[in-house]
């Protein structure tokens, strides 16, 4: 048995669901997805499906918190590391690459819920953010006047550093097009990467 399969086997049946239900909310959209599609993919029937999720909007919200919550974990790794000045950036620009590489369908679900305004898991997106988009303006301010950066708007400077890591996966059809191979392959990921760290070290390191 492959490792994959061996992954898949090892999974509960609400894990299972979730992880269809990620990818389909982020292949479809929350209206473009039913049920019976989640049930279909898991290979169960779709009252099997409901003794786990009572609706498709709490199926929708526990994906979406799942999102969440391993992003958040995954920065926090790199916000508390002992790290400072511009190792503390690059490890979080590489911390977000790692985990949209590994989990693709979370920028699209992102990108969705952020042009929705989170209206389908009555979440206040921006309001979750917000903390996390202020300590890291404040840190990179901090730096800034303590010269060990060069002085930009801080705000722009994090909205960049989103879209240049999002826009990459959420695009990657489109970039294929452009690239005549597929984005996504783990080298052309790593190449992106890397360039957009040593875009933001040049702009910021004297």
């Amino acid at each position: 048995m492959s490792q994959i399969s061996d992954e898949t086997a090892a999974k509960s049946t609400r894990e299972l669901i979730l992880d269809e239900a990620l990818h389909c909310f982020a292949d479809r959209g929350y209206e473009g997805t039913s049920l019976n599609d989640i049930a279909a993919g898991v290979g169960i029937r779709r009252p099997s499906l409901l003794h786990h999720f009572p609706s498709k909007e709490a199926l929708y919200t526990d994906v979406f918190e799942m999102l969440l919550s391993e992003w958040l974990e995954g920065l926090e790794v790199a916000i508390t590391s002992p790290t400072s000045g511009w190792d503390k950036a690059e490890l979080v620009i590489r911390a977000g690459f790692d985990l949209f590489a590994r989990n693709p369908d979370y920028v699209r679900i992102m990108r969705r819920e952020a042009l929705d305004s989170g209206v389908h898991v009555g979440v206040d997106l921006s309001g979750f953010l917000r903390p996390l988009f202020n300590n890291a303006c404040a840190y990179f301010t901090q730096e800034m006047d303590s010269g060990h950066f060069r002085r930009h708007n801080a705000q722009h400077l994090i909205i960049t550093g989103y879209g240049a890591i999002l826009t990459y996966f959420s695009d990657a059809p489109f970039i294929d097009e452009l690239f005549a191979e597929e984005a996504l392959t783990p080298q052309n990921v790593q190449d992106h990467c890397d360039h957009v760290v040593a875009f933001f070290r040049a702009a910021l390191i004297a």
